[in-house]
This record gives C-alpha cells, structure tokens and sequence, in this order.
C-alpha cells in the first residue's frame, strides 16, 4: 500500500513556500516595469515547483512557437499547472472562482491568467477577453473539458470556448496545439487505474486534505506530449476542431497510461 510521509509533505511545503517568498515579489516588479517580460518568470517558478514537489515531467513533441498559440489540453488536477507551465511561456484559462483562492489566486494573476465563467449564458461575453489576448499576441491554455477527470480517460470537451480559433478575420485566428498529459509512474511504478486519484483531483475532493496527501508521496512521473499544430482554418467549424483536438489527446492519453508509444494524429476535417 502507498503511503504519504507527513514529514516529507512538511518539507515539500516549506520548499514551495521559499519558492513563492523568492519568485512572487521579482514577478509583482517585472509586471509593472517590464510588462514585456513577464512570461519568463511564471515558466522558472512552475519548474522550481515541480522540483520542489518532486515530479519530473518528460516532454514530448515540438512546442508550437507560434504568436499567439491557443494550447488546447485535457485536465487532471491542479498539479496541472505547474507542470504545463514549467515548459513553455503561455497564460492559462481558468474559471472565475479560481481568482478567489488563498495564495493560488494571487499567483494565477501574475500569470495574466483569463478567468472565465463558464457557464454557457457567459460564453459570449468571456470570449471577447480571450479574443484579446490572443490578438495582442499572448499564447494561452485552455482546459476544454471545463473540470478535472480522473485521468484515465477524457470528459467531453465544450467547443464554445474554441469559437475564438474562428475569428471573425480569418487572419487573426491563432494556431491551434493540442496537448495531452498523463501522470504515468509513482516511485518508478505504474499508476494504476485504483492509485489514480492519490493524483488526480476531481468530484467533491477536498482540495487542502488531497494536497496535503500529494505532496507526501514519491516521485511522481508527468508525460506531456505536444502534438502536431493545426491551424483553424482547415476544420469547417469550432465542433470540427473540438474533435480532432479530442480524438488526439484521448488516443495520446490511452497510449501514455498504457505505457505505449503514440503516433501522430493527422488533422481530421
């Protein structure tokens, strides 16, 4: 049985809190004195995090250096961000309460993060935000399933939120990239279908008591995979698009629990 260490949580925090003391303020000055700069910061922090929490991420996949990228991935846990965030320089999309939490909401504002209601009244209106980033060129991260899964397989992705890769100028739509993330090994040992939520956080979990728990484990295991960019402008529409980005990221998700190599997708119309 796998067990989480109390003393190994406690020295994960105190890690993680020297981190935020050493990084937050130099982020808080970057944002007000070198605005164009201040996507370098997030990307160290989210790597001395995963340092600190013990999780060693293993990219695969070419990063869409495009400007703006819209990333598109699937969604497991809050460890998400880190890990996504310590390999490329991009914002994420997040729901609104989010900007409301202790310490996690003040850091996701140093990111620039969109905070987002995503009920579907609110689309239309969230989406001009979206929309203005990427025009002004800023890469960002969206969560299409609109909630965390238990990482064994995916929840239906919501295309509304994708309408912003069809612009009303088609010349403006950013190039789209789907990403797909899957927590493979605990302690060099597969995690199995019944080890999956001491990682994944989902349903009606209490966020500080699975934290707590997390931090206390072995050394976790992270496989991102960056699969081919595909532009907008080839799908017929936002429901197109949403399915190929799903049909990639549920196969390549298949392939990384199973411990298996995953091809490449080719764009589907």
């Amino acid at each position: 049985m796998i067990e989480s260490s109390p003393i190994r949580s406690a020295v994960r925090l105190a890690g993680l809190g020297a981190v935020i003391a050493a990084l937050a303020p130099l982020q808080a000055v970057a944002m007000r004195i070198a605005p164009t700069r201040w996507s370098r910061l997030p990307r160290r922090f989210h790597r001395e995090c995963v340092r600190v929490l013990g999780v060693t991420v293993e990219r695969r996949g070419e990063i869409s250096t495009a400007r703006p990228t819209l990333f598109v991935s699937n969604h497991v846990s809050y460890l998400d961000i880190p890990v996504l965030g310590s390999l490329a320089e991009f914002s994420f999309i997040a729901r609104g309460d989010i900007a409301g939490w202790p310490v996690a909401g003040t850091l996701a504002r140093m990111q620039r993060t969109v905070f987002i209601d995503r009920r579907r009244h609110a689309v239309t209106a969230e989406r001009s935000e979206v929309e203005k980033r990427l025009a002004d060129g800023d890469s960002l991260m969206l969560f299409p399933e609109s909630t965390t899964g238990s990482g064994t397989h995916l929840l239906p992705f919501k295309s509304a939120l994708l309408s912003v890769a069809h612009p009303s100028d088609p010349a403006r739509a950013p190039t789209v990239q789907p990403v797909s993330i899957a927590y493979t090994a605990l302690d060099g040992m597969p995690i199995t279908r019944n080890l999956r939520p001491l990682v994944a956080w989902y349903g009606a979990m209490a966020a500080g008591e699975h934290f707590w728990r997390l931090v206390g484990l072995g050394r976790l295991r992270a496989v991102v995979e960056f699969h081919p960019a595909v532009e907008p402008g080839r799908f017929a529409s936002r429901k197109a698009l949403t399915r190929h980005c799903e049909r990639t990221i549920a196969s390549a998700l298949a392939h990384a629990i199973a411990g298996r190599p995953h091809g490449i997708a080719k764009p589907s119309q």
